[in-house]
């Protein structure tokens, strides 16, 4: 196969190995928002670094990113580092460095994972999926905005789309929607950590203002066995997110995301820096 034919959103986790845990990659520009990469794109570029590792042990299981600073166009060095490996779990930090206005390499990007043996056990599911229509009883939205990334996903909102006037009348910050890549790509964990990160601020929908804004910190939980993705291929996930503080400059947000069967796959949380 060749790169050409490759989808967008695997050629934009294309990483050459200099060595175990040293990786070399490129700002990707069909996924690109207003003043650098799209977020989501960075996270699964982060755990596609460790799932990439000869040492790697198991499957994700959690992935923090922390946003220091915007990813500029060119080249950038990823660092993945399996820190420490126990039975059936491996912790991981991660880093990623661009060369600043001296040339010298400046972290913008660091982050942990942790990747598990999982085993057969007890079970049960209590962040049940909510009663929604299918994605073929709803429209896909055109972007809406004029960023690259947001063409690479088609999106059928349920419920809590983006205001259409930005008026301040904002009363909530639930969003539900159902989401696939676009073309449609079998899921898999990096691009399930990417969707993770699909939901406009919350912020936006809370106030009905346009206000700028930009996530600090992400956090992925994987709850999604190879079995499961597989089972999920590429179907719609549906996913939900609402807003829990708003306080100072930050607020935060939780989701989840379904398959069309109902089976939870990730969960997530994160920290939004905005301004008045």
């Amino acid at each position: 196969m060749t790169t050409n034919s490759l989808h967008a959103f695997d050629q934009a986790l294309q990483l050459r190995a200099d060595a175990p845990g040293q990786y070399q990659g490129e700002s990707p520009k069909p996924y690109w928002n207003m003043v650098g990469p799209f977020g989501g794109i960075t996270a699964a570029t982060l755990l596609q670094a460790v799932l990439q590792h000869p040492d790697r042990l198991g499957d994700p299981l959690a992935l923090t990113v922390n946003y220091g600073g915007g990813l500029v166009a060119g080249s950038f060095q990823i660092q993945a580092v399996p820190v420490r490996t126990n039975r059936s779990t491996q912790h991981w930090t991660l880093s990623i460095l661009q060369s600043g206005p001296d040339g010298a390499p400046v972290v913008t990007t660091t982050g942990t994972a942790v990747t598990a043996l999982r085993r057969e056990t007890w079970s049960a599911g209590d962040a049940l999926a909510p009663q929604v229509p299918k994605p073929a009883d709803l429209q896909a939205i055109p972007p809406a905005f004029e960023v690259e990334w947001l063409r690479r996903y088609e999106m059928r909102p349920v419920t809590g789309v983006i205001p259409q006037v930005w008026d301040g009348s904002g009363d909530h910050s639930l969003s539900q929607l159902w989401m696939r890549d676009a073309p449609p790509r079998a899921l898999d964990f990096c691009s399930l950590a990417a969707m993770a990160d699909i939901f406009f601020p919350r912020v936006w929908l809370r106030r009905a203002r346009q206000v700028p804004a930009g996530t600090v910190s992400i956090t992925v939980y994987f709850h999604a066995s190879q079995a499961d993705l597989a089972a999920t291929g590429d179907g719609y996930l549906l996913g939900q997110a609402r807003g829990q503080e708003f306080r100072n400059g930050f607020f935060d947000h939780s989701a989840q995301l379904w398959n069309e069967a109902g089976t939870v796959l990730a969960t997530s949380h994160q920290i939004v820096y905005y301004k008045e």
